[in-house]
């Protein structure tokens, strides 16, 4: 064991003889009886394993038991990490400070004890394909990188007024692994791409940030890849579902679901495949909101397998100008050949 602090958490006093770790009390706890002990905090950096801790804490005369003890209440207070050394010698020095802020935060909100290290390992590790390059599908390619996803690709023709947003486009047939200025592309028929320039691999996600293309949805239920919706127009922004083929519901779910009350919705949605208004009802902050949301649901999908509970068999949508958040659930169909079960009551709930 190599005990450190969480790195997110700040160590304030309280009075002489109590030490707070962490400012908001959701997060924070507090240490009565430190008066005497306070320099074994300065110790706990993550260079030393665990004896070495008790045997610089003994030169600075704090003794073995008490050393013991606080990183005992420290550890079962959720404030101490133990990141593998392995895992942190194995990363690039440079990465290890960018991806710093990914890993604490990821290490408080799941209360994990590595440091974020079982984190890294799975975002380092998945691969996320963007379809469609509209304002929130660069963006949130964008974020993706930043968060530490080892390969993110983006497929489809970019218009000039979204890459004007500040994001960078990975054109189709090239491959990059992080953000804008920390990745590097893959050519075509290089590595792990094929002669097409497409990497070989299955995605683990694929995130469809084209409005109300059904034939690309279709095909990935039928290759059994999880995939997530998110888009804005019409001055609204609309964050999934997370499809999980045969086990949540899927587009055609919702399409099946819509035609029930409107007769009419398969011949709009015939009408509205492969185009959209131009320009479109998404400026910048709705786009970087929906984004936001998307990157989230995201990452909750690689870091926690079925953690995106908020965008499976349902939708969040958000209207303007009200910039409220809300959810909408969509069940499995009945009719739907994706092979999840429908409820047995065979109600949706809109």
């Amino acid at each position: 064991m190599r005990p450190a602090l969480k790195p997110g958490l700040q160590p304030v006093w309280r009075n002489r003889d109590t030490v707070q770790i962490g400012i908001d009390p959701r997060r924070a706890i507090a240490l009565t009886g430190m008066r005497g002990a306070a320099a074994l905090l300065g110790l706990l950096d993550g260079s030393r394993d665990y004896a070495q801790v008790l045997a610089a804490a003994h030169d600075l005369g704090i003794g073995a038991e008490t050393a013991d003890r606080v990183i005992a209440l420290l550890a079962a207070g959720g404030a101490l990490d133990d990141f593998p050394a392995s895992a942190y010698r194995a990363l690039p020095d440079g990465l290890r400070k960018r991806l710093a802020p990914e890993l604490a935060t990821a290490a408080l909100a799941h209360g994990d004890g590595d440091g974020g290290a079982r984190t890294l390992a799975r975002r380092r590790a998945a691969y996320v394909r963007v379809h469609g390059t509209s304002r929130p599908g660069l963006c949130a390619a964008s974020l993706l990188g930043a968060a530490g996803i080892g390969l993110v690709v983006s497929a489809g023709p970019a218009r000039t007024r979204d890459v004007a947003t500040g994001a960078r486009t990975v054109p189709p047939g090239s491959a990059r692994t992080g953000p804008p200025g920390h990745g590097r592309t893959i050519p075509p028929g290089h590595g792990r791409t094929g002669p097409d320039g497409r990497p070989r691999r299955r995605p683990d996600l694929v995130i469809l940030a084209d409005t109300h293309d059904r034939e690309l949805p279709a095909a990935l239920v039928r290759r059994q890849i999880p995939h997530l919706a998110a888009y804005a127009c019409e001055a609204i922004g609309v964050l999934g579902p997370l499809v999980m083929p045969g086990r949540s519901a899927c587009l055609r779910c919702m399409d099946l679901a819509r035609t029930e009350r409107d007769p009419a919705w398969p011949l709009i949605l015939a009408q509205l495949a492969g185009q959209a208004a131009d320009p479109p009802a998404c400026d910048a902050v709705l786009a970087t909101a929906v984004a936001a949301h998307a990157a989230a649901q995201a990452l909750a999908f690689i870091d926690r397998g079925d953690a995106a509970v908020a965008v499976t068999n349902g939708t969040l949508e958000l209207v303007l100008p009200d910039w409220q958040w809300k959810r909408r659930t969509w069940q499995p169909h009945h009719r739907c050949d994706c092979g999840t079960p429908a409820p047995s009551d065979r109600q949706w709930k809109l």
